[in-house]
């Protein structure tokens, strides 16, 4: 029997006690009424009474409150079921106001009265975001940097102020401690099956977030204070999320519902799936096919780390981490250490072989989950900061054919018949050729072609007719600006032998080597992006930092050749600011050269990156000291080419020092493309 079929929990027993017992143990009747006032406002006092503490520090005694707080749980249950829909809108609605998603919390409502326990646990996960938002925003209201960490969030003094210490511990009875029931975590790590989460808690939150916004309105009118909520955040350039083919996922005239359908069955059979959590890959595909994506996304998240995890706990022989929930582990067996290198142990996570070469599904993971430059899915659903009703469609394409390719990877041998499937197959194929695009590999590569194109405009800018500018004297600087274009090409024919021959002329080095096609070629070359050691990625830093000011000149030269032209054809500029502009002009002589030579030179320090590794400590410092000077000269070219500074002259002294300066760093064979040969 595969061991997804066996498995019956993924919760260790004293998880699984806690969450699914305890709150039981106690079967008093708790009267609502002791509660809830006649006019709808939460009695805390008599909330707050239910938490227990320890004698030893006084701090919360998580297993005694929710032994005693479980009936209070079940009896605000039965409440709301005794309601219909519009006397819980007359009653609470106004309550849920401060969180800015008044419509999510009125949809928990109707998922307690049928009790799915797919849809309850899904309810959970979508209010525990809500209100971790929410409460950020609260946070702000007296604090500045708001914690990333719910259980940081939950524990500052800040949040104490606004409502109370002694309401902020009973929330963290539920979600935000790890010795509490931490629902919250359970449910966004994948631990938690759908049957194993009690509605009653549910319900509790529902009723608790309602509290919170009947103590906040009291705060706010005590203080004069309004609670700004912060904007969802919104994904740009989706086009770059675009991995697999939209076409074989949209449900429009391009597919019916015939990949989705292939998928059910591969749920059904994939030994990725753990048999507990089928019900919530089934929601996952039907959400899908009902346009509700971030419903979509949100369930299958966590199934694809409770998938992987079985992966990683089977690969490494280390069958225990499945079923551990535990205080100071939930939050390490996650992505972070199942992509990992090495386990804790020092030695090496298998997992990464097992998902295949070129480590497709780690790329992908590392990309949509992980960096900081990419969406980040699942830290910004789960903390609330996307606009669930707005999630892009193409965000959850992404997700659900990731998915499938997972579910066909690990699958049986006798499953072909799937895997060749004429809408299968492009998805496995695209899989298999995937490559980071949000590693700063990836992204520093992509700065470097945008930079040249910008640098490719200059030749199309608007100038003076010569004889205008023969006009005026003392602008003798032609001899100095051949100088040191000559340097360049000095410079170039040295490192020619590092680059691709067919991009190479020594006739004309700057015109035949300084192009856009050899920065293509050489960004095409494929680079190891997972496990970057920390030199690499030090290395990567100042790179890319070199690349964006390249593109801040290269900018602000577009810019003002365009408005000095114009204003020289209006005759609108004074007779300095005529001169100046003829300088300006002068300056791009060399500059356009200068510029494409550098991104050429980190482009080619980029493709050998890794070979940092190789030097010693001291000759690591010497080679980061010169990318610093080469940062440096740019830097100060953005400052002298600026509108404020207009120092033109200045640039030529200044790049005359930057070339002497890597001439030497060349000579002495201190560059990473020349540790290659």
């Amino acid at each position: 029997m595969a061991l997804s079929d066996s498995v019956t929990t993924c919760l260790s027993p004293p998880v699984h006690y806690v969450i699914c017992k305890l709150g039981f143990e106690k079967k008093d009747t708790y009267d609502i009424n002791n509660i809830l006032s006649e006019n709808g406002e939460v009695c805390w006092q008599a909330v707050t009474e239910h938490v227990c503490y320890l004698e030893s520090d006084q701090s919360v005694d998580y297993i005694k409150s929710i032994r005693s707080l479980g009936p209070v749980c079940e009896s605000i249950n039965l409440h709301f079921k005794s309601l219909t829909k519009e006397q819980f809108v007359i009653q609470y609605a106004l309550w849920f106001r401060w969180t800015n998603y008044t419509e999510l919390f009125l949809e928990v409502f109707d998922v307690l009265q049928y009790t799915q326990t797919t849809e309850v646990a899904l309810g959970l996960m979508k209010l525990t975001s809500c209100l971790e938002r929410a409460l950020g925003d609260v946070y702000l209201l007296i604090g500045k940097d708001c914690p990333f960490l719910l259980r940081d969030l939950l524990a500052s003094e800040q949040l104490a102020v606004v409502f109370g210490q002694a309401v902020m511990n009973v929330l963290r009875v539920f979600i935000g401690s790890p010795y509490g029931l931490n629902l919250r975590n359970v449910l966004w790590h994948g631990f938690a099956s759908p049957q194993e989460i009690p509605v009653k808690y549910c319900a509790m939150l529902l009723f608790l977030t309602a509290g919170l916004g009947q103590l906040l309105q009291t705060y706010l009118l005590q203080t004069k204070c309004i609670l700004v909520h912060r904007p969802y955040v919104i994904f740009v350039s989706l086009e770059e999320l675009d991995a697999f083919p939209g076409k074989y996922l949209t449900i429009s005239k391009y597919l019916n519902h015939e990949t989705l359908s292939i998928a059910e069955e591969l749920v059904k059979l994939s030994s990725f799936v753990l048999k507990t959590m089928l019900p919530f890959w089934m929601a996952a595909l039907t959400a899908f096919k009902q346009s509700r994506y971030a419903d979509c996304v949100i369930l299958l998240l966590p199934q694809l780390e409770a998938g992987l995890r079985l992966l990683f706990t089977t690969t490494n022989q280390c069958p225990n981490r499945l079923l551990t929930a535990e205080v100071k582990f939930l939050s390490k067996v996650s992505y972070d250490l199942m992509l990992a290198k090495h386990l804790d142990n020092e030695e090496v996570n298998q997992l990464p072989a097992v998902l295949e070469e070129p480590a497709m599904a780690s790329e992908f993971l590392w990309d949509f989950l992980n960096h900081q430059e990419g969406p980040r899915i699942r830290d910004r659903l789960s903390h609330g900061e996307i606009n669930l009703e707005a999630f892009p469609r193409e965000v959850a394409n992404q997700i659900v054919a990731f998915a499938i390719t997972l579910l066909c990877r690990f699958s049986d041998e006798d499953m072909f018949a799937f895997k060749e499937h004429m809408v299968i197959k492009p998805l496995m194929n695209c899989a298999s050729c995937y490559r980071s695009r949000f590693h700063p590999i990836s992204r520093l590569k992509k700065q470097v072609l945008e930079c040249m194109k910008s640098i490719h405009l200059w030749p199309e800018l608007p100038t003076v007719p010569k004889e205008h500018i023969q006009t005026i004297k003392g602008l003798e600087g032609n001899a100095e600006a051949s100088t040191l274009i000559l340097m360049i090409s000095e410079i170039i024919s040295q490192l020619q032998q590092y680059m691709p021959q067919n991009c190479c002329s020594s006739d004309d080095p700057i015109n035949s080597v300084l192009t856009e096609r050899l920065l293509i070629e050489l960004c095409d070359t494929c680079i190891c992006t997972l496990y970057s050691p920390r030199p690499v990625l030090e290395i990567l830093v100042v790179l890319r930092k070199i690349s964006t000011q390249c593109h801040q000149v290269s900018e602000q030269v577009i810019a003002s050749t365009e408005l000095r032209y114009k204003q020289w054809m209006n005759k609108t500029l004074r007779s300095r600011q005529r001169h100046n502009y003829l300088r300006m002009l002068n300056s791009i002589k060399f500059l356009s050269p200068v510029l494409r030579f550098i991104l050429v030179l980190i482009t080619l320090e980029l493709v050998n990156v890794h070979l940092v590794c190789r030097k010693n400590p001291f000759d690591y410092q010497q080679y980061l000291k010169f990318l610093k000077s080469v940062l440096q000269y740019t830097e100060n070219l953005v400052t002298y080419t600026s509108p404020e500074k207009n120092k033109w002259d200045e640039t030529m002294e200044l790049t005359n020092k930057a070339l002497i300066k890597i001439r030497k760093i060349s000579d002495r064979k201190l560059m990473l493309m020349q540790l290659a040969t």
